[in-house]
């Protein structure tokens, strides 16, 4: 992925939701379809210490659980669901979420998010994230798997007040390989961006075309099959809590690749190998060393992430 750095001014208004499409599931991901639309929109807000799930708006097949509070009231963890299991060529989901001032949720998903083969459209996945002052957002969804030939495209959005703190992760897996089925066709493009206070602290796009090669490029995942990125921004990150997150990450990273960086208010940790175990116990092991300094909580992992 090619990262650009720069600069930009806040969005002045809510996040909005644009049209967009959804669905498909396993058994039909071959068979021709007219794209699905599903639209999701969240509200949390601080209810004299509690984080209440105040609006929910949802068209089409995305849906969120009742909120969860496995931790304590001021914690809204919501389980956001795709009824049908995989996204097949030319649906698209738009998830938009708004944590209010001094509130704090975490979204997750119940399961691996299952991208078919393109037949001939693209897919797209847009999410618009924001968290007012003094607010905590956490975005937590367990692995994406493109399938081959799958024609991707991935837009994330986060717009953070001044002294909002973001947690954000992702595992991408390339190809079914427990089914010995490798991405040998197919693209996955991904755009993300975050704000804080109104700048610009982290901005990468980029375009994986499976044809040209960068399955095996040492440009791209030199042959590597899973890759996992978690985004920190906040403040309380230092030197030492670097060393300290490259130490336990690397510990884990025995058989693939793993680093961290640290950028002012933004800290950016990478996995590469060929295990989706692997990576999530990569990410849980980040997530546990950053969480406390970052959002002043210990991290307890959600039931629905052992099931």
């Amino acid at each position: 992925m090619k990262r650009i750095p720069g600069q930009a001014d806040a969005a002045s208004t809510p996040p909005q939701l644009p049209v967009a499409t959804a669905g498909g599931t396993g058994a039909h991901a071959e068979k021709k379809h007219a794209p699905d639309h599903a639209r999701l929109l969240l509200g949390f807000t601080d209810d004299a210490g509690t984080t209440r799930l105040t609006r929910r708006e949802h068209f089409g097949p995305l849906r969120v659980q009742k909120p969860l509070y496995p931790e304590a009231p001021s914690v809204c963890h919501a389980i956001i669901v795709h009824p049908p299991g995989g996204i097949v060529g030319g649906d698209q989901l738009a998830i938009a979420a708004e944590v209010g001032d001094g509130a704090h949720a975490l979204l997750t998903t119940p399961g691996a998010g299952k991208w078919y083969r393109a037949n001939g459209g693209i897919s797209r996945q847009t999410v618009s994230l924001r968290a007012g002052a003094g607010a905590t957002l956490e975005w937590l969804p367990q692995e994406t798997i493109f399938f081959d030939a799958a024609d991707v495209r991935m837009e994330h959005e986060v717009d953070l007040a001044a002294d909002a703190a973001y947690l954000g992760a992702e595992i991408l897996c390339f190809g079914r390989t427990a089914s010995g089925e490798s991405f040998n066709s197919g693209s996955v493009g991904q755009r993300t961006g975050i704000r804080r206070g109104g700048k610009l602290v982290w901005f990468e796009q980029g375009k994986l075309q499976a044809e040209a090669g960068a399955m095996h490029s040492p440009l791209a995942l030199d042959a590597q099959t899973v890759c996992a990125t978690l985004i920190a921004v906040g403040d309380g990150m230092d030197n030492a809590l670097l060393g300290k997150l490259r130490e336990t990450i690397g510990a884990l990273a025995l058989e693939g690749r793993s680093g961290a960086t640290l950028m002012k208010q933004v800290l950016v940790a990478r996995y590469m190998g060929q295990s989706s175990q692997v990576a999530r116990q990569w990410l849980h092991a980040a997530w546990h060393v950053l969480r406390p300094p970052l959002m002043q909580r210990d991290a307890a992992i959600p039931r629905i992430w052992n099931t």
